[in-house]
Parts: C-alpha cells; sequence; structure tokens
C-alpha cells in the first residue's frame, strides 16, 4: 500500500456484546464493512501477527492504548487494531489487556490483509498464513501515510517492531501538524 490508495471493500464477521441475547456468552454475529471502519474519519490502523503474542501485546497495543489522548489531540479519531484472528480471539485479548480506546478488528479469513499485499506465511512458528506488521493512517478511507516493518517475507526468522510503533506514528503526526502550523 502507498499513500493515496483507497482501503478494499471487505466486511468482517465481529462477535459484539448485546444484553439482549442473555446468559453467560451475551454476545450476537454483526458484520461490518471497511466504509463502517474508516468512511469519513481519519484513523489510526495497525496490524501484527497475532494476539497473545509479545511484541503485539507487551509493546505494540499498550502503546496505542495508553497514547490515545494524544493521537486525538493531533486529529485521530479512531485507533483500529488488525491481526488475522477471529473475533472470538481479538475480544478475548482485547478484554485480557484491558484495552478501552482501542477497537481490534479480526480479519479471520486474512481477507483484508491479503488485499493490501500483507498477509505472509509464519508456518515457521506453527502460526499459517498472518499479517505482516504495518501501521497506517487512514484519511476517509485512503492511506495517507504507511509505515511497514522491513523485511516482509513468508516465514521471516525475525519479528521486526519499529516503523510500526505508536512513537514513530506520534513522531509523523507532531512534525505533520508542526509542518501545517508554519505554512
Amino acid at each position: 500500500m502507498q499513500a493515496g490508495l483507497k482501503l478494499p471493500d471487505v466486511t468482517f464477521h465481529t462477535r459484539v456484546r448485546d444484553e439482549s441475547v442473555g446468559g453467560p456468552n451475551p454476545f450476537r454475529w454483526q458484520d461490518v464493512t471497511t466504509a463502517d471502519y474508516f468512511a469519513g474519519k481519519r484513523v489510526i490502523l495497525f496490524s501484527l501477527p497475532g494476539a497473545f503474542t509479545p511484541t503485539c501485546s507487551t509493546y505494540q497495543l499498550p502503546g496505542f492504548e495508553e497514547n490515545f489522548g494524544k493521537f486525538e489531540d493531533l486529529g485521530i479519531d479512531e485507533i483500529y487494531c488488525m491481526s488475522v484472528n477471529d473475533s472470538f480471539v481479538m475480544n478475548k485479548w482485547a478484554e485480557a489487556q484491558g484495552i478501552k480506546n482501542v477497537k481490534v478488528i479480526p480479519d479471520g479469513s486474512g481477507e483484508f490483509t491479503r488485499k493490501v499485499g500483507m498477509l505472509v506465511a509464519k508456518d515457521n512458528l506453527g502460526f499459517g498464513m498472518r499479517s505482516w506488521r504495518y501501521a497506517a493512517i487512514i484519511n476517509d478511507g485512503k492511506v495517507e501515510a504507511w509505515f511497514e516493518e522491513p523485511g516482509r517475507a513468508d516465514n521471516h526468522g525475525e519479528d521486526p517492531y519499529g516503523e510500526s510503533s505508536p512513537e514513530n506514528l506520534l513522531k509523523y503526526l507532531e512534525n505533520a501538524t508542526a509542518d501545517v502550523a508554519a505554512e
């Protein structure tokens, strides 16, 4: 992906809490489209190899959560975390992490991830097909800025992290804001 490109049209199969369902598992299925998530908003989307994995759980997701207010101050409406995991896993991971501000998007079949060119094999770790780590600033469904970790490849021996970090996106947004103020 690159700046200026429109996100692909995908329908995500999510589970949402609905007290009217009752019982010990008050959730129902709800299909949410790319347009539902991204139209008319300026958002951060970051994607990672898997829920409950070390770098994702220790640094990336908590970093975006902790800096949510700073991102809002810099013109971001929402922050979305995507992974090639199903909705059950993504919801439990967000719950386990105590996430209140970042919203999770399950790309269970990897359709969105494949269409943006970020689907890679992680068979070397027993994961199957997963997302390469990246982040993007999306404005009304179009890529404003793209932050991809270097070395994208199937069965990569490492899990690079830095380009898609919240600190790097904050720096980008702060510089962009300063550039606009200077004009």
